[in-house]
């Protein structure tokens, strides 16, 4: 069940991070209306492509949390056809 919701967590998490800096919302947040020297950094393309490239890099382990859930039915089951004999 832990892995379950780990993997859920990466996949949701990594979905915002890959979606959230191309939303206009993003221009208007906490940090860049109180701090205006990050205004800059965080209108720049590269920080938001950085931002998405780690949501990407989130899904992808929660896919990997996934496939290694479900690897060990897959292998035993690969072990048993090839232990049988003709």
């Amino acid at each position: 069940m832990t892995r379950v919701l780990l993997a859920a967590y990466f996949l949701e998490a990594g979905v915002v991070l890959m979606a959230a800096p191309w939303f206009p919302s993003w221009d208007r947040n906490f940090f860049a209306r109180h701090l205006p020297l990050l205004e800059g950094f965080f209108a720049n393309l590269f920080v938001r492509g950085a931002v998405s490239g780690i949501g990407a890099i989130t899904v992808l382990a929660g896919l990997a949390e996934l496939a290694g859930m479900f690897a060990p039915r897959f292998a035993g089951r690969q072990t048993r056809v090839a232990n049988r004999e003709p």
